[in-house]
């Protein structure tokens, strides 16, 4: 059971090892426990909940648990347990003069085992890759987990040709036609503005065939919001792939998704999704589309239950797709795309 005790470090790595080997038919059973640990542990959101005069111990099924909007990341710290145990954070990527969100966190290094053991569930082993990552924009800053999940990536390949790139497009293009008969699969993960640049940069480029172009989503400003199959059909033929891979994740969530076409995801076993009434955002919505509520069991330390200010809809199969954004919110810097 998780009580409202359960929120030293050591309990957070007890809860942690659980979800390694999580089964499909515990992830209600557990979240439910989740959701009464937080709303007693997590302040922000035990106010959020008396503030909608939730009485916690009615919630008895996953579609009655409030969603904290995720814009409460910006100004609040969300933690659960003591927050002068959090010093560590991750934050989001914004253009200039945005206020970014803070997603404090009790281990990067279980993090980032976590993200290893999310990625190697749907591609294999990381041994088996070059990881070149095409991240500019968010190198240049601090505190990204998509930085940090990509150098952990790099480093768990051991490969002497993994590495980062900014702008040095030539070098990228030269190492990838290099690497064009080698045994290993070169995963080439680029946020969105970037690749867009390198696929119109006009260069001449002989795609080898043991590539996989997974985009992370972002414009960052840099460029028009654009919707994904635009995207796609503009990287195709240039990196000379059927498909783009994507990875959906963001700074408040500790677990990520991955489409291997389509834009259609597939979910870890940490999460799941619920889709809100577009024109009641209280409310699960009757059919399978609607602004995205995130259950991420990997933010036992913060907040769970996060409504995102995505739009979604999920299909008979049980994968995600990401439609867009609301109109009122702020293009997020590591979203996907506007539809």
């Amino acid at each position: 059971m998780v009580d409202a005790k359960y929120k030293t470090m050591q309990d957070f790595k007890s809860f942690s090892s659980r979800l390694s080997n999580l089964k499909s038919k515990d992830f209600e059973s557990l979240a439910l426990q989740l959701f009464q640990f937080q709303s007693l542990a997590n302040p922000i959101y035990r106010q959020y909940l008396d503030a909608r005069k939730v009485n916690t111990q009615s919630v008895k099924s996953l579609d009655q648990i409030p969603f904290l909007p995720i814009r409460f990341f910006k100004d609040h710290k969300i933690v659960s347990g003591n927050a002068s145990d959090y010093v560590d954070f991750f934050s989001s990527s914004g253009t200039t003069g945005m206020i970014t969100s803070r997603h404090y966190i009790w281990s990067e290094q279980w993090y980032l085992s976590h993200a290893k053991q999310i990625f190697e569930s749907n591609f294999g082993e990381l041994s088996n890759f070059h990881v070149l990552a095409l991240l500019p924009a968010y190198l240049e800053r601090k505190g990204s987990s998509l930085v940090s999940m990509a150098d952990h990536f790099i480093l768990e390949s051991n490969s002497e040709h993994s590495g980062f790139y900014l702008y040095n497009q030539d070098e990228l293009l030269e190492k990838m036609e290099k690497l064009a008969d080698d045994k290993r699969t070169v995963l080439l993960l680029g946020v969105t503005f970037a690749l867009l640049d390198l696929a119109e940069s006009g260069q001449n480029f002989n795609s080898p065939s043991n590539l996989i172009v997974m985009e992370t989503g972002g414009m960052k400003g840099r460029r028009k919001e654009m919707i994904r199959e635009e995207v796609h059909d503009i990287l195709k033929p240039f990196f000379g792939v059927e498909t783009i891979h994507s990875e959906y994740g963001m700074t408040e969530l500790m677990s990520q998704s991955y489409s291997i076409g389509q834009g259609k995801y597939t979910l870890p076993n940490t999460m799941r999704v619920m889709l809100r009434d577009v024109n009641d955002p209280l409310s699960i919505s009757p059919r399978s589309q609607g602004g995205i509520n995130v259950i991420d069991l990997a933010n036992f330390h913060s907040c769970a239950f996060i409504e995102t200010q995505d739009l979604g809809k999920v299909d008979e199969n049980g994968m995600l797709e990401v439609l867009g954004r609301f109109d009122n919110s702020e293009v997020r810097g590591c979203n996907l795309l506007v539809q």
